[in-house]
């Protein structure tokens, strides 16, 4: 990559790091606007806005994404996703932008769109893998479709009440993800 290509990626991060983490206007727009770069420089590097948060939010999906091996060779299947789910759900909860960004991951998909997608869901479908291998898992289930049914539960609030909500809805989706699960799993 050239220099002033590069040096225009890196604007672009840092201006829509600052940007989505504040209120107010989080479009892409005003991105390239704080970054001083046009919006065709802006999708040259970033073609959706998918691609640009999941960017911004890089180093909590490498986490993700790294963390798989580990809970595969240190927890039952069933364990794993449902630690591997509770760390996604956190970033989704605490992040909005990466929430809204990741709702999209469990629908239809461009192809653009499944390649900003593709570590995370790759990750996951690992996970999903060993589940249904180990059969404890509901047949047929994808890390699409996981993803869209964790998607609500990213706009429940943190704390008190909403969070312990959040965590028994939680359970349930486990549950209802895990039915074969032995009851030392539950």
């Amino acid at each position: 990559m050239r220099s002033d290509a590069l040096s225009n990626r890196m604007r672009i991060l840092e201006a829509a790091a600052e940007v989505l983490a504040g209120p107010g206007d989080t479009s892409l727009k005003c991105i390239a606007r704080r970054a001083g770069v046009g919006q065709g420089t802006l999708y040259r590097h970033f073609p959706t806005r998918e691609s640009l948060v999941l960017q911004v939010y890089g180093e909590e999906v490498d986490e993700l994404v790294t963390a798989v091996p580990a809970l595969l060779g240190t927890l039952s299947p069933r364990h794993g996703l449902c630690a591997w789910l509770r760390r996604l759900l956190y970033v989704g909860r605490c992040t909005p932008e990466f929430a809204g960004a990741m709702s999209g991951a469990g629908g239809a998909l461009t192809e653009q769109c499944r390649q900003a997608y593709r570590p995370l869901l790759d990750a996951l479908s690992a996970l999903v893998n060993a589940n249904a291998a180990a059969g404890t898992i509901a047949p047929g289930t994808t890390a699409e479709d996981v993803l869209t049914l964790l998607g609500p539960l990213w706009r429940i609030g943190a704390d008190g009440e909403e969070g312990a909500r959040a965590e028994r809805l939680f359970e349930v989706l486990m549950r209802g993800l895990c039915p074969e699960a032995g009851p030392e799993d539950q």
